[in-house]
């Protein structure tokens, strides 16, 4: 008997081209926190001050997150295949450069080339995925794997790193991307085929360059503060930052076609979503890089013990990232919405109960309670922005969800990791602005040592209690302000939603 598949059953092609697209997906959310284990290495080798630690850590997800948008619409203009290939390119070679930089400011700068590139390729892949799968309910399933696949990278990149330094030299956690680069560069052009939308206007240089400028220069001078006290120049710097993001929300009221409709946000349930992909990954990434050197630098694990201490978190995550969309199928998106919060709220509060002297099992019920509000959130966000807009706009809806959460992920370590730091230079020794500088000072007593970590951990409570208490409060605020629905598909749009969407896609 003859098979014949279903008008859009997709083939093997397809398939095959749906692991090839999710290697460079894993990548870019990799990267994103591969280095949180490996600082204390590369604090060793390369000697950063403060605030050049700080921006090794969060410069890629700043370059990300500030050029997402921009990049899903000169996606949907002039193809996003090209666009895939020539991101994975410039990923490659600036993974080499970072993995054998001879100091602080090449890596730096090799680490922002690797966010321009990540910037390519989040939003031409999901746009270049549904292509693959017009069929909405197939297209739905492979939104959730893309989710899925995106969290699981954020949760193991600090476990590939700490397993890759048990063996080899820091540089090693950049070198492990080219194979992946190499493989998508040899089978993309096969099984993927260019998509383009048509669209009408023009990309407003203005707006990226007033958006990107906005962002740095807001960030730059949180970070000079907490590094070097309430000064007029990082004061002036913040106060042009600010001016200059108003001035970019503003013009995006103004133009016919803005590079991001913030009139969207007059919606609550759309607001709340959208803050969902945000502050979930502020709050992971700063626990996650100031937990992984109080189990490293205070509580002297070895990096490949701590980064066993985060594994159960990363599996938990993943593990929720998979089975969210049935779930919310069932218990509708506002629920889920108000359920993340409130446990990502009660798993930065389980890390108030960490010390000098203890906190790895504090530390495990903290990842694995609140791993399960991030992979709520995760495949939430994701599901939401793609689902709200028609096909041809799904590059630029895939750049909001992932912008919201690549600035979370960079705004976590700069506010919070920056909270942390101040802390730590009011209440530490003073000898240095990190506590990794502070014990590779030669001649320290046992009393200034535990001074630095005491510091240390109390920037850690400040860092976590801020990100509980405003979880919290928008569960709260989801709880007493979402709407409530009779259906769970009406709550937001999602799967069951797509399931009657009108199908296409503009080659």
């Amino acid at each position: 008997m003859n098979e014949r598949r279903l008008p859009h059953s997709p083939g093997p092609r397809a398939w095959l081209g749906l692991l090839v697209v999710l290697g460079p997906v894993l990548l870019v959310a990799m990267d994103g926190s591969v280095l949180f284990l490996a600082m204390a290495r590369v604090s060793e080798a390369l000697s950063p001050s403060a605030d050049q630690a700080l921006w090794i850590l969060d410069v890629y997800g700043f370059a990300v997150g500030s050029l997402l948008i921009a990049f899903g619409s000169i996606g949907d203009r002039y193809g996003r295949l090209k666009l895939l290939m020539g991101g994975a390119a410039v990923f490659g070679a600036a993974s080499a450069g970072a993995a054998f930089a001879p100091g602080p400011e090449v890596l730096i700068v090799c680490r922002a080339l690797m966010g321009v590139a990540g910037a390519t390729l989040l939003p031409s892949a999901l746009a270049v995925l549904s292509e693959l799968f017009p069929d909405p309910r197939q297209r739905s399933k492979v939104i959730g794997v893309f989710a899925a696949t995106f969290a699981a990278g954020f949760a193991i990149g600090p476990i590939v790193g700490g397993q890759l330094l048990n063996s080899f030299w820091w540089g090693s956690v950049f070198l492990i991307n080219l194979p992946v680069v190499v493989l998508f560069l040899v089978l993309a052009p096969v099984l993927l085929r260019e998509v383009r939308a048509t669209r009408s206007g023009h990309l407003d240089v203005l707006s990226v360059l007033l958006s990107g400028a906005g962002i740095l220069l807001t960030v730059y001078a949180v970070k000079h503060v907490a590094a070097q006290g309430l000064t007029a120049p990082p004061m002036a710097t913040g106060i042009v930052g600010v001016v200059t993001l108003v001035w970019f929300v503003r013009r995006q009221l103004r133009l016919e076609h803005p590079l991001i409709d913030v009139r969207l946000f007059r919606d609550r349930t759309f607001t709340v979503a959208a803050v969902t992909g945000l502050l979930p990954l502020a709050a992971w990434s700063a626990t996650a890089y100031l937990g992984g050197i109080h189990l490293q630098s205070v509580l002297g694990l070895t990096v490949l013990d701590a980064a066993l201490v985060a594994l159960p978190g990363a599996a938990v995550l993943t593990a929720t990232c998979i089975v969210t969309p049935a779930v919310v199928a069932r218990i509708g998106t506002r629920s889920a919405l108000i359920t993340c919060h409130f446990l990502i709220a009660t798993g930065m509060l389980l890390l108030l109960a960490t010390s000098v002297s203890d906190g790895v099992g504090w530390y495990v019920a903290s990842t694995v309670v609140a791993g399960i509000g991030y992979g709520i959130s995760f495949s939430v966000v994701a599901d939401t922005a793609v689902a709200a807009v028609p096909a041809e706009r799904a590059g630029s809806a895939a750049a909001i969800a992932e912008t919201s959460n690549e600035i979370g992920n960079a705004l976590g370590i700069a506010l919070l990791g920056s909270l942390a730091a101040l802390i730590f230079r009011l209440q530490g020794p003073g000898l240095a602005g990190t506590l990794n500088e502070t014990l590779q000072t030669p001649g320290l007593t046992a009393a200034v040592i535990a001074d630095a970590k005491a510091a240390f951990v109390t920037g850690l409570h400040a860092a976590a209690a801020v990100a509980g208490v405003l979880h919290a409060a928008l569960g709260v605020f989801a709880l007493r302000h979402l709407p409530r629905v009779h259906r769970p598909e009406d709550a937001l749009p999602g799967p069951a939603a797509q399931d009657t969407a009108e199908e296409g896609s503009v080659r």
